[in-house]
């Protein structure tokens, strides 16, 4: 955070420094903005293959092979999830929030892609439609399905309540994903990685800049659904702290399932091609 009182006097010229207009970062005029009508009309006909059912505080896998469809579903009450993607085939390539987040801002929605991490970096999976697209931005900065949070982990939680406590979504994933690829559980934990915080409805506080939560807006039958790119292993961890209007990694917050299904199309929506990794050389200047 800023000081409340700089250390340092403003020089003469700070509000022509202040006043600079700002250059976004990475202009994606040179991303073609999908066409969700063949994805929307790939979903008639469509068959449901499987049904994840997540836990309150828990977490578990579920695969999603690419040209299929998936939603996370709020069921029985308000409740946020914390998202990881895999490769299939591969646990070391994953979703990279950061870089997602540069490309399509704080908060997701559809329309938006997410990707993988470095050197791949290629579509994962496409959001397709979002029940709470409604919401937009609130009176405090705040929106849902976000990519700034990390997920709720039990060494934060140690550093500033003391404890150990196990169902934060950090741990609740690296169980999930020791049971799904049969790894143990130090080995899991390296794959677990930053998240989509689906659901969740949060921002930064305009005079501190700290990262917020507050109640999700998310009501049972509210889903998100995505479009899988390529074959996916997907975790999702039904956090701890509910809907996240007050308490976080927490027994006392309440705590609802959440489910994911997936579906297989009849034929996969006109014109997706699967995407290649990226077509960087790797030979960074060498």
């Amino acid at each position: 955070m800023k000081p409340d009182t700089p250390l340092h006097n403003a020089p003469t010229d700070a509000a022509a420094r202040k006043a600079v207009t700002p250059v976004i970062c990475y202009p994606t005029d040179g991303l073609a903005r999908p066409d969700l009508a063949p994805f929307h009309a790939a979903r008639a006909g469509w068959r449901k293959v499987s049904e994840t059912l997540v836990p309150p505080r828990e977490a578990r896998c579920f695969d999603a092979p690419a040209g299929h469809f998936f939603r996370i579903t709020s069921v029985q009450g308000p409740q946020v999830g914390d998202l990881n993607l895999w490769a299939a085939q591969d646990l070391s390539e994953r979703f990279f929030s950061g870089k997602t987040r540069a490309l399509h801002g704080t908060h997701l929605s559809a329309g938006d892609r997410m990707w993988s991490c470095l050197p791949y970096l290629r579509p994962m999976a496409l959001i397709t439609d979002d029940c709470l697209d409604w919401y937009g931005f609130d009176a405090f900065g705040g929106s849902v399905h976000d990519v700034i949070g990390t997920r709720c982990d039990p060494y934060t939680h140690n550093l500033l309540a003391g404890g150990q406590y196990h169902h934060c979504c950090h741990s609740n994933l690296t169980r999930a994903v020791a049971d799904r690829f049969n790894l143990p559980l130090h080995a899991a934990e390296f794959a677990v990685h930053d998240v989509l915080n689906v659901f969740m409805c949060t921002g930064f506080t305009r005079e501190t800049g700290q990262y917020f939560m507050k109640a999700s807006p998310v009501r049972p039958g509210d889903y998100l659904e995505f479009f899988a790119e390529i074959d996916l292993v997907g975790g999702l961890s039904a956090c701890p702290g509910g809907d996240c209007s007050t308490l976080h990694s927490s027994d006392q917050a309440a705590c609802h399932p959440l489910v994911v299904e997936v579906f297989a199309p009849l034929s996969p929506p006109s014109g997706w091609v699967a995407p290649q990794a990226n077509g960087y050389d790797r030979s960074h200047g060498l």
